[in-house]
C-alpha cells in the first residue's frame, strides 16, 4: 500500500492533536519520496491569534507539517511504528523560502525527497503547494531517539 489515512499515519508518528500536521499521505516510495496533505481550516488553534481579522497559517508550522512528512517518510522507510519511547527530533532547516501566505480552506499539498541517510540523521528536501502554487520549500535535518521514561 502506498497511501496512508489518518489511522495509519498515527501508527507511525507520534504526534497528537493539537500538533499532527499531516491529514493524509496520498503516495510515498519508502526511503525515496512521499506526497501527503494538510487539510488547513479555520478552527485551528493558531488562527485565534495569527491573525484574527486574517487569518494565515504560521511559517514555522508550514515547516512543522513538512518536518513531519519528512519524519514520516523515515518511519516508513525503517519500517517502525510510533510509540512513546521513540521521537523525531528537528536538528536543522536550510534554504527555507516562503512563496505566499497559506490560509483557512487551503490544502497544503507537501512533496518531500529523502536526499540522504547517514547515521542516523536525514536529509530531506520538500515542497509544499497550494492549487499547485508553491508556498514553502526548504531542506531538514532530522533524527530519532528511543527514550526512557
Amino acid at each position: 500500500m502506498t497511501t496512508l489515512d489518518i489511522h495509519g499515519i498515527l501508527e507511525y508518528l507520534p504526534h497528537r492533536f493539537p500538533f499532527l500536521m499531516v491529514d493524509r499521505v496520498l503516495d510515498y516510495t519508502a526511503d525515496q519520496d512521499l506526497t501527503a496533505i494538510k487539510n488547513v481550516t479555520f478552527n485551528e488553534p493558531f488562527f485565534t491569534g495569527h491573525f484574527p481579522y486574517r487569518p494565515v497559517m504560521p511559517g514555522v508550522l508550514i515547516l512543522e507539517a513538512m518536518v513531519q512528512a519528512s519524519a514520516l517518510l523515515a518511519s516508513l522507510g525503517l519500517g517502525v511504528r510510533a510509540s512513546e519511547k521513540r521521537i523525531y527530533y528537528f536538528v536543522g532547516v536550510d534554504k527555507a523560502r516562503f512563496k505566499r501566505p497559506v490560509e483557512p480552506g487551503d490544502q497544503l499539498v507537501m512533496h518531500v525527497v529523502q536526499k540522504r541517510k547517514l547515521k542516523g540523521i536525514w536529509k530531506c528536501g520538500a515542497v509544499a503547494k497550494v492549487d499547485g502554487e508553491i508556498v514553502c520549500q526548504a531542506e531538514f535535518l532530522f533524527t530519532h531517539r528511543d527514550v526512557d521514561d
